[in-house]
């Protein structure tokens, strides 16, 4: 492990000290911060696995239906009846924080009819273009809201990632680097110190030496 480059001196030791409890923490926080973004993304990868199995066999009940209308009715007669859309609604978007991400949550609101709610009338289209319709509406919420986890499962995903890369620089890196190096500068120290000492009593030594 390669060491910090800096000058074995008591202030810099100090300020590494202070700056290897600072990093300590900090990688305990960032650890405890990943473990709980992981644990909200798998539920919200099982809730996205639950709306996507509902939802497409939603979509393919109406994909059926609709075949079967197709073969039941003139292909002029069914593009007249879908010219106009079975319902109105509003979408709003605001955004939801997760562990410090803003993530997508969509919501939306159907505009109140006062007709029924097939577009066109009985006369000349098939029971099977009606239930191909009344199952796509019946998708609708779901497919907006499976938008929505998608979109927060992926932003989950990278800031996971993001936070993992960290947390091991801190653990595989920058705090070995800071213990190597007060280790070292602790070292250099006590052998400055015992330098010292040793001159000292050489001086000792020789200052008795001439008093004699």
């Amino acid at each position: 492990m390669a060491l910090l480059r800096v000058n074995p001196t008591r202030m810099e030791l100090s300020r590494l000290k202070k700056r290897l409890k600072v990093a300590v923490r900090g990688h305990k926080l960032l650890k405890d911060k990943r473990d709980e973004m992981v644990r909200r993304f798998i539920e919200l990868i099982r809730e996205n696995k639950r709306l996507r199995e509902e939802t497409e066999e939603i979509l393919v009940t109406a994909l059926n239906a609709f075949l079967k209308a197709r073969l039941a009715m003139p292909p002029e007669e069914m593009e007249e009846a879908l010219m106009f859309p079975a319902r109105e609604i509003t979408v709003k978007t605001h955004k939801k924080n997760i562990m410090s991400v803003n993530v997508p949550e969509i919501e939306f609101e159907e505009v109140e009819r006062t007709d029924e709610f097939l577009p066109y009338g009985f006369l000349g289209t098939s029971a099977e273009l009606d239930a191909s319709v009344i199952a796509l509406k019946d998708a609708l919420p779901n497919m907006l809201k499976l938008a929505g986890i998608e979109k927060a499962c992926d932003m989950l995903a990278d800031e996971i990632e993001k936070t993992r890369r960290r947390v091991n620089a801190l653990e595989y890196v920058l705090i070995p680097q800071l213990k190597e190096t007060i280790k070292y500068i602790v070292m250099k120290l006590d052998e400055n110190e015992r330098g010292n000492l040793t001159r000292l009593m050489k001086m000792k030594d020789i200052l008795q030496g001439e008093r004699t």
